[in-house]
């Protein structure tokens, strides 16, 4: 059985989280794309070329404890405008999608660009003030000295970065599910996903 669900959004939105639960509750496989990126952006950072990182890229490149911190994000976001780097990591996705037990694959265009024909649409958003808290209360833990003026900067530049690149920009598609999580828990948001997936699925 292949059924694809395509979870999208900004940084901090929840869409991860979300994405983690409705694969555990469907038993789906499941995909945080934005690894890819921030893995290539990771070995950026130490001197490798982007568009070679991304070719050569391996599952033990997922699984770098530095993939969470705020300056391979920042780099991620800035190889993701690359066109050779997402053409790179496209068929890795669409293989991924296509597995059987069905999947789960959360990002920033999983829906339009990865996965158009996925059975199951979601675009997770909320206000940047909110995401940056999230994000704050995150790295705060790692490094007592950032502030969240700083953090809030850094989410806005880097979703008018993903909002405006040429190469399959930040955009909801025209059928997803739109779930803002800024007032909404994470319960209640894994709840109106599930529902989507069992309409779709004529449970």
């Amino acid at each position: 059985m292949q059924f694809t669900v395509a979870i999208d959004g900004p940084a901090a939105a929840g869409k991860g989280t979300i994405s983690k639960a409705v694969a555990a509750h469907f038993g789906f496989a499941h995909l945080d794309t934005g690894l890819l990126y921030r893995a290539v952006g990771a070995r950026v950072l130490t001197g490798d070329d982007a568009i070679a990182a991304a070719r050569g890229l391996t599952t033990a490149d997922l699984e770098r404890p530095s993939l969470r911190t705020g300056e391979v994000a920042q780099e991620a976001s800035k190889v993701a405008v690359i066109p050779e780097v997402r053409h790179a990591l496209l068929e890795f996705q669409r293989e991924f999608a296509e597995r059987e037990g069905g999947a789960v694959l959360d990002g920033r265009d999983i829906g339009t660009v990865i996965c158009p024909d996925a059975q199951v649409k979601v675009f997770v958003t909320a206000s940047a003030e909110v995401r940056a808290d999230r994000r704050y209360k995150e790295l705060v833990a790692q490094d007592p000295e950032i502030k969240l003026a700083e953090v809030l900067a850094d989410v806005i530049a880097r979703d008018k970065r993903d909002s405006e690149r040429a190469t399959a920009p930040l955009v909801a598609a025209k059928d997803a599910l739109l779930i803002d999580t800024s007032d909404l828990s994470i319960p209640e948001a894994v709840a109106q996903v599930v529902a989507a997936i069992d309409e779709a699925r004529g449970a």
